[in-house]
């Protein structure tokens, strides 16, 4: 395998700075595979060979190329990202060909009769070839950053696309060539994980669909400062900000996203697309976009959320979520020209059959017949057929009324492990009523301006989410949310967790999709407050968050989760108490009470020690504010 950079005259960092950068790298495998020759093996050929089963006129011809690659050396903050297949015919035809993604093993002496799996929908195609002349197939969508990645080939036509093969002697074999702008120039590595990662193609090809609720209130900086004295800090963090608006409760809020220092340009646009980076390194599929408002700041949001999609990954998906609070005064026809406007970009997530997907957030704020009137007028007035996935804050109640009109349905959800016990009912449910299921997976909720929290147990409500949609085969899964800081809800990259949550999350989310991966790192993840919940504030607060109806018991615990790739001793110190207990080789969790001090844990095994974790959030009996927010630490980070 080669790889060719082109950066022109500059220097590396100048180029990276001035122009794309373009790296491209020939096939590490390729053959083709002929049903009418199933048990033959076409490793030697020069060339190779794409048709439909009518091929050679024959009843079963079909013919398929595979092709591999190993990308490497492309940098983790890389920009407008564009990937292209470059293959170069040997024949002109007027052929179409179409690339799909491969899952399973394969060589290059693979036949017909052991092929791997191809499916889903196609990645990208092309019609027309002439002898000769490059064609590049858009592969953007399946290729996001160093991995190796398998594509077929494949067409309709009983007329044959042949194809120059890596075995060609003028070096016109497949090629992978990647686009891209700015970029540190730092290698991508597997990261602090506890386990190797999956390809992005790989995790997208499996089907299943996971998407982060995007809040708009909250982007990664509001007035583009530095982070020790911006909006978060002098108005969200501090009891007397916004001129005391939030006194009453200690503060609007108790995280915030992680800062970053002031930014030329359009910093708002820069702000989403590491957002969308962020995601798309922690395996999600796409955004779920909480729609506020058709006309404010949080209409721009939106729009300037999916316009750093379309840059950063066309294969990154944004569904619509229309949100009847914030819109409880927008008409039918209103909101169906803004959808339509929005679904304008190809970011924006559709059906194979191109149908749009919405998830009204609390459908049950419009009757089923308003809903069923707004999607005519999409149809009739815009010429979109829409997949409805309405998003209810009571399912059981509002289903019947609403199962003529969905695609799909989705709970907003609990926040704590006693409401979501059983969750595979409502996904068993939705099932039987020949719907697809949204599954809420959860960190946890307190709201200081409302007054109330969830007792989410540490890592416990996280985990029983994630059980809850993979032992009910959920079709989709929302975390909820990515970004709503007011609601404490946040799994993106935060003051208080840093990737800690993500991290954790990108484990079960690859179970979910792939099965779960083997351990092959061994790492320590700390869970615990900074103050016991009965704790009495310093800072007059009149208004104190209290225990959620039918909510897990409130306790005062650290938690060790551990993710060990064999049996390990483990010692806790809380406030300099230290305790010891044999961990088992796999994922295991065991909580301690919380004292005051610091927490650490630290992983031994013979006399090595293999994971190490201290948390830098210091825990105190005499809180300034209430705060009863999970933090979070690694030892891998």
């Amino acid at each position: 395998m080669t790889a060719l950079v082109t950066l022109g005259a500059l220097a590396p960092s100048q180029a990276a700075a001035a122009a794309p950068v373009s790296v491209t790298f020939a096939a590490a495998d390729d053959v083709f595979v002929s049903q009418a020759e199933p048990a033959k093996s076409f490793a030697a050929a020069t060339w190779l060979s794409v048709c439909g089963s009518g091929c050679g006129g024959a009843g079963a011809g079909q013919r398929v190329a595979l092709t591999r690659f190993k990308v490497t050396g492309i940098p983790e903050d890389a920009e407008d990202v564009k990937v292209t297949l470059d293959v170069v015919p040997a024949r002109t035809t007027d052929t179409t060909v179409s690339v799909l993604p491969v899952s399973g093993s394969w060589t290059e002496a693979t036949t017909w009769s052991d092929r791997p799996a191809v499916g889903g929908s196609a990645i990208g195609s092309h019609t027309g070839f002439t002898a000769g002349a490059t064609a590049r197939l858009d592969v953007s969508a399946a290729v996001q950053g160093n991995g190796t990645y398998a594509f077929a080939l494949t067409g309709t036509s009983s007329t044959t696309t042949v194809l120059m093969s890596s075995r060609e002697s003028g070096n016109r074999g497949p090629k992978l060539t990647v686009t891209y702008t700015g970029g540190s120039g730092e290698e991508q590595g597997d990261g602090p994980l506890p386990f190797t990662p999956a390809a992005t193609a790989a995790l997208r090809a499996a089907g299943k669909k996971v998407f982060g609720h995007y809040f708009t209130p909250y982007p990664i900086s509001l007035d583009n400062q530095a982070p020790a004295g911006d909006y978060y800090a002098r108005n969200y963090l501090k009891p007397e900000g916004e001129s005391g608006k939030h006194a009453a409760y200690g503060g609007l809020l108790r995280d915030r996203p992680i800062g970053r220092a002031p930014l030329s340009g359009d910093y708002a646009l820069a702000d989403f697309k590491t957002e969308v980076r962020q995601a798309v390194a922690a395996g999600l599929d796409g955004f779920t976009v909480d729609i506020l408002s058709v006309t404010s700041a949080h209409w721009t949001r939106v729009q300037s959320l999916i316009k750093a999609a379309e840059a950063v990954d066309p294969g990154f998906k944004i569904v619509l979520m229309p949100d009847t609070n914030g819109l409880a005064s927008v008409d039918s026809a209103t909101l169906a020209t803004a959808m339509a406007k929005l679904a304008a970009s190809k970011s924006v997530y559709r059906l194979a059959d191109n149908r749009l997907v919405v998830a009204p957030f609390k459908a049950e704020g419009r009757t089923a017949a308003w809903w069923a009137d707004w999607m005519r007028t999409m149809e009739t007035a815009h010429g979109i057929k829409v997949a409805l996935v309405p998003v209810f804050l009571d399912f059981n109640k509002n289903r019947a009324a609403f199962a003529s009109i969905s695609y799909g349905f989705s709970n907003w959800g609990g926040r704590n492990p006693a409401a979501n016990a059983s969750l595979t009912t409502n996904i068993t449910t939705a099932h039987g009523m020949d719907k697809i299921w949204m599954q809420p997976v959860s960190v946890q909720d307190e709201r200081p301006n409302q007054g109330i929290f969830d007792e989410a147990g540490n890592t416990e409500n996280l985990r029983a989410t994630w059980k809850g949609a993979i032992d009910g085969k959920a079709d989709w899964v929302q975390l909820t949310t990515w970004n709503d800081y007011s609601e404490n809800t946040q799994f993106a990259p935060s003051a208080n967790a840093g990737w800690t949550y993500l991290d954790i999350n990108a484990y079960y989310l690859t179970c979910y999709k792939l099965g779960c991966p083997k351990i092959t790192n061994d790492v320590a993840y700390l869970t615990h407050r900074v103050q016991p919940v009965a704790a009495t504030p310093g800072h007059a607060q009149t208004k104190l968050m209290k225990l959620r109806g039918g909510s897990t018991a409130a306790r005062d615990t650290v938690e060790v989760l551990s993710m060990l790739t064999a049996a390990g001793k483990v010692s806790v110190t809380i406030g300099g108490t230290t305790q010891t207990y044999d961990a088992p080789a796999g994922v295991s969790a065991k909580t301690f009470p919380l004292r005051a001090g610091t927490a650490s844990a630290t992983v031994t095994r013979g006399s090595a020690t293999v994971a190490k974790v201290v948390s830098p959030y210091p825990i105190t009996t005499t809180p300034y504010v209430q705060d009863l927010h999970y933090r979070a630490a690694s030892s891998g980070r």
